[in-house]
C-alpha cells in the first residue's frame, strides 16, 4: 500500500492579530481597509478551499457595503503575490488557501464537494520520473483526484472499492 500522508482541511489553526494582517495587505503595495481586514479575517478563520462567493457571504455580514467584485480583485491581488493559491477542480469555480502551506494535492468528493489534502512523496518521484522519460524538466504540477468520501458512501449505502495499485 502506497503511505499517504492526509491532511482534511476544515478550520486554519493560523492566529494572527490585527498587525499582521495589516503588515501582510502593505507589503503587497495596496492600502489598508476595513473591507481588505474583513476578508483576511474571514480567511484566516474560515474554511480552507473557499471561492469568493463564500468569503463575500461571509463578509458582508461584517461589512455590508463590501461589493463582490471588491472581493474577487483583492483574492486575485492575494494569489497574484503569492498570499493564496488558487485551486481549480474540474470547472468549478476557484477556491483559494494559504500558499505558504508545503506542495500538496487534493482529492475531491463528488458527491458533497468536500476537499481533502494529501501529500505522497512515491507520486511526486513518479511525476519526476514521467517528465523526464517525455524530455520534460517538471516546474509545477497540479493533481487533481476524484472519488466518494467515506460518509457518503456510508449515506448510500455504498461499499468501499478495494484498494488497486497500478504498475
Amino acid at each position: 500500500m502506497i503511505p499517504l500522508i492526509a491532511m482534511e482541511t476544515s478550520h486554519h489553526t493560523l492566529a494572527s492579530n490585527d498587525q499582521q494582517l495589516k503588515k501582510i495587505i502593505r507589503q503587497i503595495g495596496v492600502k489598508v481597509t476595513d473591507q481588505r481586514m474583513a476578508i483576511l479575517q474571514e480567511i484566516l478563520s474560515g474554511s480552507d478551499h473557499v471561492t469568493a462567493q463564500e468569503v463575500y457571504e461571509n463578509v458582508k455580514h461584517k461589512a455590508p457595503d463590501i461589493g463582490f467584485a471588491t472581493v474577487y480583485r483583492f483574492l486575485r491581488t492575494l494569489t497574484d503575490h503569492k498570499i493564496l493559491s488558487e485551486v481549480r477542480i474540474q470547472g468549478l469555480p476557484a477556491r483559494y488557501e494559504w500558499a505558504n502551506k508545503n506542495h500538496h494535492d487534493h482529492i475531491t468528493c463528488t458527491s458533497c464537494g468536500r476537499i481533502s489534502e494529501f501529500e505522497n512523496e512515491q507520486i511526486e518521484i513518479l511525476q519526476t520520473e514521467i517528465a523526464a522519460s517525455l524530455g520534460y524538466q517538471l516546474t509545477n504540477h497540479i493533481l487533481e483526484l476524484y472519488g466518494v468520501c467515506s460518509d457518503c458512501q456510508k449515506k448510500s449505502g455504498q461499499l468501499p472499492s478495494p484498494h488497486r495499485i497500478i504498475s
